[in-house]
């Protein structure tokens, strides 16, 4: 901990922060010792002199140290294992070995730099690990909500031992007792997060119990503990003698987990404030707070997320909230004990199960799904071995998923066809942009990633099959190529001698001077002879006789003709959909919607706040196509409020005017860019159109109403635009022809499942059409 620079002022927030936090612990804490097979009173000590230690090492200026779920698992677990009674004398003596083992792997960690490898234990494995730890206590500590004994094992013994105590009968009292706790707790996250709920339920329910005895009633309570500092012990290593190898091995494990975890959590919350996190120093912090731990008796102690979070809510600005924490716990074992036999049990277990909910992750899990479908089984995979099998196998699942998914991504590495945009200039993938072309006689193949021995055929093999027989060259963007290794540049030479002798030139291009000289080292020279490794694109097409303009491919199905520099299809790349991606309408529409929302909120608007509220809505990637598109969804979402009465016509007419004039002046200047491009958003116009009525019918007559406002302001400003646009719209009179090009434009297969609809589609373009003229 540095209080260099440190302001005095910070004192009236880091003190509350940490007297908030040990009161929150407390519960949490004693709720943890007991998973960890200890009296309560040892959570009480693991959250005085561990949280102080950490404190005045720590580079992180906010998290919070303390006992915790993962670790108090993995204790529980080795007890079980071991045969040792929980809460016993036996269990008293071996946790703090246990600690101390653990604070021996941390420090060797730190002294070896074995921290290093810990970055290649992913979220999703952590995820799920975490996730299948806290299912399991909850598991644990469900009876204790009824008046039963908590249970121990893995997910069968667990739910075998749910049944029999609830088939031996529940204590409605305590049952009451927790789960109006549970619901207080989860519920006060959402409407009142600012109040630390678990302190507070943890004083009402001791409270409660002073003022009505609940004891009488069938409730039990916490033991009486002993008032008092925690008195300092060397643990007996000699305990050890006949389990040496399960002791090393699993505090191994434990000690895996609390830096994976610690560091992972420290570093995604140092983000939020930008502060600096040294993880050599953050390893030796975990180290010295458990060698604390062990000293006072304590279970191995992790970081905390959620106690880091409150902290946070109070606005923690440096590690004195820890000694303010620290100081605010000795006062308690000193002068507080006597309250903590006053606690119900079910509530305590219901501020346990309270705090495990909340750390439970499957919200990463529900992010995963939409985006690495590969990543969210992994995520299942390991909190199901934790649940199934016991959290040892399921760390050593994870961390070998966390290597597999290393090697799997590394030899599956991303790449793509590039194509080129004449007036960007530029090259871009086929696969994601529109309006990109590929050039003729020519492969452009981007490879991202190292390129080693795991992907090497991939590469060989891909550029194999995109090979065809009128080709001159094959241009490969080692732009993200990292490295190489001797066995893809032997790949590489045998890919470039084939290609040679069938007369197609293969050139690697874009990469950096670092890779020249491996390629060198490794074996490449000929390349380097025969001017095949050259720094751009453009150069590699030059020496093969290509010089712009250049020949570009149009394809439509698997059927591709040549134009000249993209004199077919639109001309400028619509940017938003590069950055989102298939992704790129659905989100567009979202952000309509909420802007329309802000609109008729505000009293006055104007083109700059449109301009501003888009460009903070949709970020830098945006195009002129982009914001064309944009304006036609916030046009018609704000006739859909007018539909739902939630804006009066007057204030509809005065922010549809300004978004009018806006659309308007957006269409003279793409005019001015490329009257071809005009063209092009037209068509897709018509086809937008059709899609507002089929989704909102009722709506659509308000927007087509402002759709010809649109064109009366076109007519009178910029006539020569209004005259484009009306000819290409009196040529969807023609059916077939509009049939053409609904068909090209038609994506969304949830409004139009088939092409067997186009007909009825088309028909009521054309009544739209008739109408308007």
């Amino acid at each position: 901990m540095s209080l260099k620079g440190y302001d005095l002022h910070f004192l009236k927030k880091d003190i509350p922060a940490g007297i908030i936090v040990a009161l929150v612990s407390i519960p949490i804490s004693i709720g943890y010792a007991l998973v960890a097979g200890l009296p309560p009173i040892y959570g009480l000590y693991g959250s005085l002199l561990p949280i102080l230690v950490y404190g005045l090492i720590t580079s992180s200026p906010r998290f919070v140290f303390g006992v915790d779920a993962a670790p108090a698992a993995l204790v529980g677990g080795m007890l079980y294992s071991m045969g040792i009674a929980y809460q016993s004398q036996d269990a008293v003596r071996i946790i703090p070995v246990i600690t101390l083992f653990t604070a021996a792997w941390i420090l060797i960690a730190r002294l070896v730099g074995l921290g290093r490898l810990v970055k290649f234990i992913s979220s999703p494995v952590m995820g799920g690990f975490i996730t299948g730890i806290c299912c399991t206590i909850i598991l644990m500590q469900i009876p204790k909500l009824y008046g039963g004994d908590s249970g121990r094992g893995e997910l069968h013994e667990l739910l075998i031992h749910i049944y029999k105590t609830v088939s031996a009968g529940v204590q409605i009292p305590s049952l009451v007792l927790g789960l109006g706790t549970i619901i207080i707790i989860l519920g006060s996250k959402k409407f009142i997060p600012a109040v630390p709920m678990s302190a507070v339920m943890m004083f009402a329910g001791a409270g409660l119990n002073y003022a009505m005895d609940l004891g009488q009633y069938g409730v039990k309570m916490l033991p009486e503990v002993k008032a008092g500092l925690p008195p300092l012990a060397i643990p007996d290593i000699s305990l050890v003698h006949g389990n040496v190898r399960t002791m090393m091995l699993q505090t191994l494990i434990i000690a895996i987990v609390i830096i994976a975890e610690t560091l992972l959590a420290t570093n995604n919350f140092a983000l939020k404030y930008d502060d600096k996190i040294d993880n050599n120093r953050e390893i030796l912090a975990y180290a010295m707070s458990n060698l604390a731990g062990g000293l006072v008796g304590c279970c191995p102690v992790n970081g905390s997320v959620s106690r880091s979070n409150i902290a946070d809510q109070f606005g923690v600005k440096s590690q004195v909230m820890s000694i303010s924490a620290a100081a605010t716990m000795m006062i308690i074992l000193i002068f507080g004990t006597g309250f903590i036999h006053m606690l119900p049990v079910p509530v305590l277990t219901a501020i346990v199960i309270s705090a495990l909910i909340s750390s439970t992750e499957f919200d990463l899990a529900a992010k995963l799904r939409k985006v690495d479908r590969t990543e969210w089984k992994i995520f299942y995979v390991v909190m199901f071995t934790v649940l199934i099998f016991g959290t040892i196998y399921g760390v050593l699942i994870g961390i070998i998923l966390s290597f597999v998914t290393v090697i799997i991504r590394a030899s599956n590495p991303p790449r793509s066809r590039l194509g080129y945009i004449p007036e960007k200039d530029q090259f871009y993938p086929v696969d994601r942009t529109t309006g990109t072309r590929e050039i003729k006689g020519v492969l452009i193949y981007r490879f991202g990633g190292a390129l080693f021995f795991a992907n090497a055929n991939t590469i060989k093999d891909e550029i194999d099959d995109l090979v065809t027989g009128d080709m001159k060259a094959v241009i490969i963007d080692a732009s993200g190529i990292t490295s190489i290794d001797v066995t893809a540049v032997e790949r590489l030479m045998i890919l470039y001698t084939k290609y040679k002798e069938r007369g197609i030139k293969l050139f690697l291009t874009e990469h950096s001077g670092n890779l020249n000289d491996q390629l060198r080292a490794f074996g490449a020279e000929q390349m380097f002879k025969d001017y095949a490794i050259v720094p751009h694109i453009y150069q590699a097409l030059k020496s093969v006789g290509i010089n712009k303009p250049y020949e570009l491919c149009d394809c439509e199905g698997d059927v591709c003709y040549i134009s000249i520099n993209g004199s077919a299809g639109s001309s400028q790349i619509a940017e938003f959909e590069w950055a989102y991606g298939d992704q790129a309408e659905a989100r567009m529409e979202e952000v309509a919607n909420s802007l329309a929302d802000k609109l008729i909120s505000l009293e006055r608007v104007d083109e700059d706040m449109i301009r501003e509220a888009e460009r903070n809505a949709l970020g830098s990637n945006w195009s002129e196509i982009d914001e064309e598109k944009f304006l036609d969804f916030l046009e018609f979402q704000l006739a859909h409020l007018l539909e739902l009465g939630k804006i009066d016509l007057e204030k509809f007419q005065r922010v549809r005017e300004k978004i009018l004039l806006y659309h308007a002046k957006l269409d003279m200047q793409i005019n001015d860019r490329n009257s071809e491009e005009l063209d092009e958003i037209i068509r897709t116009r018509i086809v937008r159109e059709e899609q507002f009525r089929s989704r909102f019918p009722d709506a659509y007559n308000a927007f087509a109403e402002e759709r010809a406002r649109h064109r009366e302001i076109l007519k009178t400003d910029y006539p020569e635009i209004w005259e484009r646009i009306m000819k290409i719209r009196r040529e969807g009179e023609d059916k077939d022809k509009l049939r053409d090009k609904v068909r090209d434009k038609i994506h969304d297969k949830h409004l139009f499942p088939g092409l067997d609809e186009i007909e009825h589609i088309v028909d009521g373009v054309k009544d739209y059409f008739h109408r308007k003229k």
